[in-house]
């Protein structure tokens, strides 16, 4: 650790901070958001049987869980365009992101769903409520409760796994990164550097995780 290291540290530290907030974290909320909606309804379509269906959302979940995520960037940002489909970097990272994300969340969301007593379905019945009033007033809730730190989880893992988009030129804070190392070759500081912030935003969300805990825990208690 010498002068040079120091002032190059301090001066790319807000470089490299800049674009985790204002790229990495709205990456990862915009993305788990949407991969939140695919993985509700992936799940009920699952839960309620319908053959068919699924079929098409278990087809869905076989493929994604079964192709690394590097890859599925690489055919929606590099490979769309020879069918003519062009999308910028920004709006593939947060496509490939959701419906990865989503695949991995409707099997955590689809296992809290059939934890909730069988019951609950045949006395939502029996009170005159549509298979879809109950699913949203009594067996969701139960559900997103018990799946909560599992979700909690994957989203602390899309936070880490946004550095993949890097390889599709989002500009990122792991690009910026590794643009800053290229030009000053002080490849080890500046990767410890940016995994520092990294590991800041994922304590920060743990710590949001642990407060959502309890909250649920003392609503369940009630």
């Amino acid at each position: 650790m010498n002068e040079r290291l120091i002032r190059i540290l301090l001066e790319s530290f807000p470089k490299i901070l800049l674009p985790g907030l204002t790229m990495t974290i709205p990456l990862t909320v915009i993305s788990f958001s949407l991969a939140l909606v695919i993985a509700v309804v992936t799940a009920i379509v699952q839960f309620a049987n319908v053959k068919v269906l699924k079929q098409i959302a278990r087809f869905y979940i076989w493929v994604v869980r079964g192709t690394p995520l590097l890859v599925q960037l690489y055919v929606i940002f590099y490979g769309l365009p020879n069918l003519g489909i062009m999308l910028a970097p920004f709006p593939s990272a947060v496509l490939v992101f959701s419906i990865n994300e989503g695949a991995y969340c409707a099997e955590t969301i689809r296992a809290a769903l059939e934890s909730v007593p069988r019951g609950q379905l045949e006395a939502g019945y029996c009170v005159g409520m549509s298979y879809m009033q109950i699913m949203r007033r009594i067996l969701l809730p139960q559900a997103m409760r018990t799946a909560f730190p599992s979700l909690s989880n994957n989203l602390i893992s899309m936070v880490k796994d946004t550095s993949l988009a890097a390889n599709i030129t989002v500009m990122e804070m792991f690009m910026v990164t590794q643009r800053i190392a290229s030009r000053y070759y002080e490849h080890l500081a500046l990767y410890i550097e940016v995994a520092l912030i990294y590991l800041l935003f994922c304590t920060v969300l743990t710590r949001l995780q642990s407060w959502g805990e309890k909250k649920l825990s003392s609503y369940g208690a009630v």
